[in-house]
């Protein structure tokens, strides 16, 4: 091989919670990008390094296996790249088997059946100054010889940490395309090849840290520890609530100025309709979601790094797997109260295919804040200000209400695909509890870039693209120049709505509604500003319209039909962006589909129902 025309190919392999990334992140530096595999939606992480010899390597992050038997997408992933039978793939030149030196008895079987594939290997010793801090003693040389492979100790999460590792790769990378390959036979028991080359090479103190006993005893307790979860929860939720709103508030700040800026510089006319209205406004539709997204994988990060999230995944697993779920499923559900989209995007820390699709699924029913000032104007207008059995507010209970539906509906949603799913079996969470340890600020900035360039490369084109159609419809035709009704009414997206009215009539909706559900597409929130514009109300935000609103449909529509209208709001795919993610993050129409297709069949079916109980009840 001649390194100086040929870029040799490093494939990292090794367990979840080796360090393998960090390790990646430490070889790679910001030289890497971030894909998915052709078909799937398993990430594909692929960087280059440099040796110091003026090498250069492709190196390429797999998805963490336990085994090369594969039980998940991720590992039978691995299994094909590391045998060079991916299609699309090349196959890698040597393989770097990334083992954490704390956790030698279960790492160790995988890099034995890694060896078994007879391409050239090392084995990177990770985490070596955790393991002398717990008093464990490696003999590398001992341990060399019992795995017939190179070993060389890395701290993946230390400047230079894997500087011995580069030097050993370089010098080995040259001679690979002349090296025999290794001829080993498969094990009958890989459990017994790992204790003996533990009792060679290996002496340990303990099976455990003392400290991560001492916060098991609480963490996982089945009492305290949820109390614990609960907290650390609440804190997530309103972090990435109240951190963002200012970040938020900032960026739509920022867009309204320049796309006033634009619209003063231009002539009135289409074009400047299309750069204030179209692409100004979707731009700033996409780059507001970015705050929630980055605060959201910052915990996110931060919990799986500190070796929590296995923990809360296990003490909820129980409890979720009873409604089709599964643990890792509750951070994202609970996050898609604050937004559905980086909610969706966090399903990717569950592993499970068929547990991270139904989690992508339902998470559109949970409550997000978008859905807020809807519920505000509705209440607002038809519930009394009153307090209820001398302790609760009754426009906070109807509130709660609708909360507690949304996530009601979401587990009864999960319950019934469970039932109806093709594949019956059960999966049982299978779960590492890796040591306690403190995240590497290096790794979470490169892990938030990554999230937040994901985001924006693969959601915010379909975003985009969709709110320029959108202003299309709400701007074509003109109103004509004896026109007597808003602009809205002659436009394609005027004329859908009053075709609309038909369908939605039995739900109680009136045609002004309907015509407020179509911008209410690009984002819910829009609706109340819809709203305001088909009222011909001038509003210069969300509160004026509310305030200017309230007493026109508290006059002008029916009990019944508010109630409605709050019932569609729990149920109604009315977000591009969440149905765009879903796309995404599924990599299949048909799923998207089936999302917006179910939520609006339960929309209209619930709102049906609502509207006509509550007309038989007298408040129509």
């Amino acid at each position: 091989m001649n390194a100086a025309t040929t870029v040799s190919r490093l494939a990292l392999v090794g367990n979840p919670n080796s360090g393998k990334t960090a390790l990646f992140n430490q070889l790679t530096g910001s030289r890497q990008k971030v894909a998915n595999y052709a078909g799937v939606t398993v990430e594909r992480k692929e960087g280059r390094m440099r040796a110091p010899s003026g090498r250069e390597y492709a190196v390429l992050d797999l998805p963490g296996a336990y085994s090369l038997q594969p039980a998940s997408l991720d590992e039978a992933i691995t299994r094909d790249l590391c045998r060079g039978f991916y299609p699309g793939e090349p196959a890698p030149d040597a393989l770097v088997c990334v083992v954490d030196a704390t956790n030698l008895r279960l790492h160790l079987r995988f890099a034995l059946e890694v060896r078994e594939l007879g391409k050239p290997m090392i084995v990177a010793l990770n985490m070596v100054d955790a393991a002398r801090r717990r008093g464990i003693a490696i003999d590398v040389a001992a341990l060399e010889r019992a795995l017939g492979v190179p070993v060389v100790e890395t701290i993946a999460v230390r400047r230079n940490g894997a500087s011995e590792l580069v030097a050993r790769i370089d010098a080995m990378m040259p001679q690979v395309a002349s090296m025999a390959p290794p001829q080993v036979a498969p094990a009958a028991d890989h459990h017994a090849q790992v204790r003996d080359i533990l009792a060679a090479a290996v002496s340990m103190p303990t099976r455990t840290a003392k400290i991560d006993d001492a916060l098991d005893r609480w963490l996982l307790h089945p009492v305290v520890g949820l109390l614990t979860l609960a907290v650390v929860m609440f804190l997530i939720f309103q972090a990435v609530y109240a951190w963002a709103t200012p970040l938020m508030d900032g960026i739509e700040a920022g867009f309204a100025w320049l796309g006033a800026l634009v619209g003063s510089t231009l002539p009135e006319g289409p074009l400047s309709s299309l750069l204030v209205d179209g692409i100004i406004a979707g731009v700033g539709g996409v780059l507001v979601f970015l705050p929630q997204i980055l605060i959201l994988f910052f915990f996110i990060l931060a919990l799986e790094e500190s070796g929590y999230l296995p923990r809360a995944a296990f003490l909820l697993d129980r409890m979720m797997a009873a409604a089709g779920l599964s643990g890792r499923s509750f951070i994202p559900l609970l996050s898609s109260f604050a937004c559905a989209v980086p909610g969706i995007m966090s399903t990717r820390s569950i592993q499970d295919p068929r547990d991270r699709l139904a989690t992508i699924l339902v998470a559109p029913l949970m409550t997000c804040s978008a859905r807020l000032p809807v519920y505000a104007l509705l209440i607002g207008a038809f519930i009394p200000q009153k307090t209820v059995w001398g302790v609760f507010n009754q426009q906070g209970l109807v509130l709660f209400g609708l909360y507690a539906a949304g996530i009601f509906s979401a587990l009864a949603m999960s319950w019934t695909m469970k039932k109806f799913r093709r594949d019956k079996a059960e999966h049982p969470l299978l779960l590492e509890l890796p040591s306690y340890r403190l995240p590497h600020l290096r790794d979470l900035a490169v892990g938030l870039y990554e999230r937040g360039m994901i985001f924006l490369k693969r959601v915010g084109g379909i975003i985009l693209a969709l709110t320029i159609l959108l202003w299309f419809l709400l701007s074509f035709p003109a109103a004509p120049a004896d026109a007597t009704l808003p602009a809205i009414d002659y436009s394609f997206a005027g004329r859908i709505g009053h075709a609309m009215a038909v369908f939605f009539a039995p739900l109680g909706f009136n045609w002004q509604i309907c015509i407020a559900l179509i911008p209410g597409l690009a984002a819910r929130e829009v609706a109340v500003a819809s709203l305001a514009t088909v009222y011909a109300l001038s509003a210069a935000d969300d509160d004026a319209a509310a305030q200017a609103l309230t007493p026109l449909i508290s006059d002008g529509w029916s009990l019944a039909t508010a109630l409605s209208l709050l019932v569609w709001y729990i149920y109604a795919p009315m977000c591009i962006s969440t149905l765009a993610t879903i796309k995404r993050e599924t990599n299949s129409w048909k799923q998207m589909a089936f999302a917006a297709g179910y939520l609006f069949a339960a929309a209209w079916l619930a709102s049906l129902v609502t509207y006509q109980v509550a007309v038989a009840l007298g408040a129509g």
